[in-house]
């Protein structure tokens, strides 16, 4: 039996990945395939934890601090959702995974990224997606979405530059990997955008990708 199939959806703040990843999920299910869908920090009761504290806005938490706690919640993830899902065959959606990571806390925070690259490894095992979708987008714009949303979390509230830095962080690591990234313009329309994902989903189901894990 063929491994399942690993997309990943990110992005900086604002950028629509939850409505992407909602819409795919409908698309994969109408074409009849099983799906598993989830989100970091989250997925288990562990990362569900590690959620609050590392988004609550009263929480001060030291870089190296912050990128250990989403480490946690990351091998929880793999152990008892991602790894499994794939082996039973499934698509995986996952909002956000190890790339948020070396954006957010290697070029946003300064951290070095030979060393969050070696503990990502360790935790995920080598676990990569098979496609990540990065939705584009000035981050001065999606600052502006997201505080529509509500009461913005603690990264949100970081500053304009930590969002600019994120931002390149995120194009740099498409850049290096241009094979598994699709970078979108996030200021395009939602149908756009679907419409555009699912063709690059679907291309790759059809054409038997297998995932990238060992």
């Amino acid at each position: 039996m063929s491994r399942g199939f690993f997309v990943t959806l990110e992005g900086p703040e604002g950028a629509g990945k939850t409505t992407q990843l909602a819409r795919l999920e409908a698309r994969l299910r109408a074409a009849g395939r099983a799906v598993t869908v989830t989100r970091e920090p989250g997925g288990t009761p562990l990362g569900t934890r590690v959620r609050e504290v590392v988004l609550d806005p009263a929480v001060d938490i030291e870089p190296l601090g912050e990128f250990l706690l989403y480490s946690a919640s990351r091998a929880q993830l793999v152990r008892e959702v991602l790894r499994p899902a794939l082996e039973r065959s499934e698509t995986v959606l996952c909002d956000r995974y190890a790339d948020s990571s070396l954006a957010y806390q290697g070029a946003g925070r300064g951290l070095r990224l030979p060393l969050l690259r070696q503990i990502t490894d360790e935790v995920t095992g080598g676990l990569s997606p098979d496609l990540t979708v990065l939705l584009d987008l000035d981050p001065a714009l999606g600052l502006e979405r997201a505080a529509r949303r509500g009461q913005p979390d603690r990264l949100e509230r970081a500053d304009l530059d930590f969002h600019r830095r994120v931002r390149q962080g995120f194009l740099d690591l498409a850049r290096a990997e241009p094979q598994r990234f699709l970078v979108l313009d996030a200021t395009r329309s939602a149908d756009d955008l679907e419409a555009e994902i699912w063709a690059a989903v679907s291309g790759k189901l059809a054409g038997g990708s297998s995932p990238a894990a060992p």
